[in-house]
């Protein structure tokens, strides 16, 4: 997860800062737990057998935990996990060294329009945790979950376990904003707001 901001500020993060991602990685593990329930359960809402040989896009994938649960769930996955963070993409490396033939790691900006050519794809699963609304804009956030639609082979899915806050319009307006974007059916599979997990079904 590229960024966690349910006890500070976003304007406080500086993901350029190798200094301040290795100790940001440090405080983060004593949420790990948790986490890793969370993402256990969103990526059981795939619905697909464990020996799936599917391509996943890992958005916002930061220092790798994401990627690190989709690979144990999926022995045969391979994973192109895209952050803008050189530090954290060097402690994806490091964490998910072990799987280096089946992760591909590409920096690239979701502020930037052409981010979708930098990752590729098309992709049977994208997944993404506690980053998106990093963005801030809802602008921006809307052109992300457009860009992801794109990506996406039909029928594939995306699985969004974020922090939806009002001043970016909550949950249902993210469901609205993942219709509009064009997927076919998105629904809330978990919530504990500001925190949910949608699920959205490309067309």
């Amino acid at each position: 997860m590229a960024a966690n901001t349910e006890n500070f500020s976003v304007a406080e993060h500086d993901w350029h800062s190798p200094d301040y991602v290795e100790a940001w990685i440090e405080r983060d593990a004593g949420r790990d737990a948790d986490r890793r329930q969370r993402l256990r359960e969103m990526l059981a809402h795939a619905r697909l057998p464990p020996e799936a040989a599917i391509a996943v896009l890992d958005v916002g994938g930061g220092y790798g935990v994401v990627t690190e649960e989709v690979l144990r769930a999926f022995a045969a996955a391979r994973v192109t996990l895209q952050d803008y963070s050189e530090p954290m993409l060097a402690e994806a490396r490091r964490r998910l060294a072990a799987a280096a033939d089946r992760v591909a790691y590409v920096y690239a900006d979701l502020f930037d329009p052409v981010w979708t050519d930098r990752v590729g794809g098309p992709f049977d699963l994208a997944v993404s945790a506690i980053a998106i609304h990093n963005l801030r804009e809802v602008a921006a956030i809307a052109a992300t979950y457009r860009g992801i639609a794109r990506v996406l082979k039909p029928g594939g899915l995306f699985l969004d376990y974020d922090l939806f806050f009002d001043h970016i319009g909550g949950i249902a307006h993210h469901t609205r904003l993942l219709q509009d974007a064009g997927f076919a059916r998105v629904e809330c599979v978990w919530q504990d707001p500001p925190r949910a997990t949608l699920a959205a079904r490309a067309r």
